[in-house]
């Protein structure tokens, strides 16, 4: 009996086929200037739900691996195109008596795995190829971080991707509740930098650092920006759009107010490229009310108000009311943020100046913020005399007569 040959070559073939393949994928990285890696490290870093749009085969997957490497943590990617509602929502497990104990829903094992790890990131793919049904059951996965009866830790981050429906297997428009809950960035492929890649480098993923030096002063200065900003223009509050491809993105809500707040507080803490910041804002509350935010933004230049507490007297009140408005929101929330009687002292003292620059308006709201701040074992500020007009205003004291 003969036997059956070999084919050409054998294992051995197939093994320095691998050392090949082995040695094309032995690429590195270099730092370079990209706003949209930026933008998307940024909400990673703020914590805040990414939603990547871009066509099939430019690098969404191969991104996040290297934004997990970068971020030292593990990548869990979930095609939600072809799971069930269940598979998010928990599968029932009859336990021995269903009265007394309930049903749990069983999770996953991608999100045991991190729940049990306490970190990581969390992709979901093909978001736009699942069905309304399947988005639904996403919707509490991404809000409440809720999968089954388990809830993911608090440090996982979750990033997904979709392709527009118009290129997308089976396609579906995002339902308004799910576009809503995410910062949206447009993924695209710069030429030169896949022709580089394809040489063996391919751009790095720099994380921002927060400095915990800036936390205090930038949460106040973005809270100051956003509530200034929404002051000026109270009718984009809340805009959904009319039509359905619209609905489906970025676009301004309380929700995505919120989102806006945390991505700006990170990235005046950390430093951010404003190309950057401005695709993350644009990203959550939509290209429009993004222009105009960032050209409130542009004129607006609030100093630190941290520094202005640590010495008021040195501080001279913007001229613009707009300017005023922000800046008074900032200090008051600096103040809240780090309450203690030399601070509180020191905005009294910074809204002291407005009263004298003849604008007590604009400082009435502010005023009754501090009020409402103070220790029962506090003094009362010097000169107290001139903010009881002020508080009247803003209705913190009753009307005198």
């Amino acid at each position: 009996m003969s036997s059956q040959p070999h084919p050409q070559g054998g294992p051995r073939a197939l093994a320095a086929a691998d050392a090949l393949n082995a040695r094309l994928g032995g690429t590195r990285t270099e730092p370079a200037v990209n706003p949209q890696l930026e933008a998307l490290a940024l909400a990673v870093t703020a914590n805040q739900p990414v939603l990547l749009w871009g066509e099939p085969g430019i690098g969404k997957s191969a991104g996040m691996e290297q934004l997990a490497a970068a971020l030292g943590v593990g990548l869990e990617s979930v095609i939600a195109s072809v799971h069930e509602p269940s598979d998010f929502a928990g599968l029932p497990i009859v336990g021995d008596d269903p009265a007394t104990t309930g049903v749990p829903m069983a999770p996953p094992d991608w999100a045991v795995r991190l729940a049990r790890t306490g970190h990581g990131l969390l992709f979901f793919d093909e978001l736009s190829s699942a069905p309304p049904a399947v988005q639904a059951a996403l919707l509490r996965v991404v809000l409440e971080r809720r999968v089954g009866s388990l809830v993911l830790p608090a440090s996982v981050r979750i990033v997904a991707a979709a392709n527009p429906p118009s290129s997308a297997a089976d396609g579906w428009h995002l339902s308004p509740p799910l576009a809503n809950r995410f910062v949206h960035l447009d993924w695209t492929h710069d030429p030169r930098t896949v022709a580089r890649g394809m040489a063996g480098t391919w751009p790095e993923v720099a994380i921002p650092a927060v400095d915990p030096a800036r936390i205090s002063g930038s949460a106040a200065r973005a809270r100051g920006v956003i509530s200034g900003f929404l002051t000026a223009r109270p009718g984009l509050v809340h805009h959904m759009p009319k039509e359905a491809e619209g609905r489906g993105r970025a676009w301004p809500s309380p929700r995505t107010w919120e989102m806006a707040l945390r991505l700006l507080a990170a990235g005046y803490a950390a430093g951010a490229g404003r190309e950057a910041l401005a695709t993350a804002l644009t990203g959550a509350v939509g290209e429009a009310t993004g222009i105009e935010l960032l050209s409130y933004m542009e004129h607006l230049d609030l100093p630190d108000p941290d520094r202005v507490l640590a010495d008021p007297d040195a501080f001279a009140l913007p001229g613009r009311g707009d300017r005023q408005l922000a800046f008074l929101i900032a200090v008051v929330a600096a103040v809240q943020s780090e309450l203690t009687r030399p601070r509180w002292e020191a905005g009294w003292a910074v809204l002291a100046k407005a009263v004298e620059a003849g604008v007590p308006d604009v400082a009435a709201r502010a005023a009754a913020d501090l009020a409402a701040m103070r220790h029962p074992d506090w003094p009362v500020p010097a000169g107290i005399d001139a903010f009881v007009e002020l508080l009247q205003l803003a209705g913190a004291l009753p009307g005198g007569g």
